[in-house]
């Protein structure tokens, strides 16, 4: 057991069994309150937090590392997390906040444990921390790698305190549309679909520029979409074998049936996989477009998000909290 599992099935009992009715976002926090490797994750954090020797204690690093998740599930800025445990009791409860608390973290307390998290580059470390606990758990194999890139929209607009566009995004083009932001690569396990590394870009950033960097180094095989053709002639991982899908063009001009369009057929059924965690950023937590300037704080968030997509991914399987 856990030093914190008091602190979870408090919560639990002054918050998520109060109503009659279980609703959608209680039975999600309910569930991830139990698969977040808590202690693992507040024993990272704890060395680099202020020790509050002058003026008001500091609050727990377990309730603003519980903020900040919320922020990254529910989407919130720090003013709508302020906002949201005055107004919203399941937050309060898995904040681990009594309900009859006065003293609650505002919006300038989470910017700066924010800040905190990415001046010591954390959120690298909460990965890292989570896959070590899946991997204890049997569910990260290491054995084979399938790697892709998304790319995630910025505000194209000069309305802002500055004035300009931040500058470390950039605009590419995809098919025949025009984008501007940043691309989140990553490098996912085969066997689970869990992710195991995350790189942030300027969106004109080719794929084959990191791929190297997305991989772990213990890999016997690869899997890639067309964008990573030439990897091999790189000598990027020359050690392992690639699976690297056909151009579209060409894909399109083989026979049905025929072995080489079966090929195919596999390769993109276990590429498939790598799509998971995209659909859970974007789809269960909301996220579709950065939040902060520049590529560091971003990519900061993304990893952060992809290693919470992991834990929700094996929620049903394992409680490793």
């Amino acid at each position: 057991m856990g030093n914190h599992e008091g602190m979870n099935q408090l919560s639990l009992m002054t918050g998520f069994e109060r109503g009659t009715k279980r609703t959608v976002k209680q039975v999600f926090l309910e569930e991830m309150l139990a698969v977040v490797p808590w202690d693992a994750l507040v024993a990272l954090v704890t060395p680099h937090a202020p020790a509050g020797l002058t003026g008001r204690p500091p609050y727990p690093v377990l309730m603003l590392l519980r903020i900040h998740f919320l922020q990254q599930w529910f989407s919130l800025s720090d003013e709508a997390v302020e906002d949201a445990l005055h107004d919203v009791q399941v937050y309060r409860a898995f904040a681990g906040i009594d309900l009859g608390a006065t003293r609650i973290p505002d919006a300038t307390t989470v910017l700066r444990f924010r800040h905190l998290l990415e001046a010591h580059g954390l959120a690298t470390g909460f990965l890292a921390t989570i896959n070590a606990v899946l991997e204890a758990k049997g569910l990260l194999l290491r054995r084979g790698t399938a790697v892709d890139a998304t790319i995630v929209a910025a505000p194209s607009s000069t309305k802002n305190r500055t004035g300009t566009r931040d500058p470390e995004m950039h605009q590419t083009r995809k098919g025949n549309q025009w984008f501007f932001g940043m691309k989140a690569h990553i490098g996912t396990d085969v066997a689970s679909g869990l992710v195991h590394t995350v790189v942030g870009t300027p969106a004109n950033t080719h794929d084959l520029t990191v791929a190297g960097d997305l991989l772990h180094g213990g890999e016997t095989d690869i899997h890639a979409d067309a964008g990573y053709q030439g990897a091999v002639n790189r000598g990027i991982a020359p050690e392992a074998t690639w699976h690297i899908a056909m151009r579209p063009g060409k894909r399109r001009l083989l026979e049905a049936g025929s072995a080489v369009a079966l090929a195919e057929r596999v390769k993109a059924q276990v590429r498939a996989r790598v799509e998971h965690p995209f659909r859970v950023v974007k789809r269960q937590f909301g996220y579709v477009k950065v939040r902060y300037r520049g590529l560091a704080k971003n990519t900061a968030q993304l990893t952060t998000l992809f290693a919470l997509s992991n834990l929700w991914m094996v929620r049903h399987t394992v409680r490793v909290g």
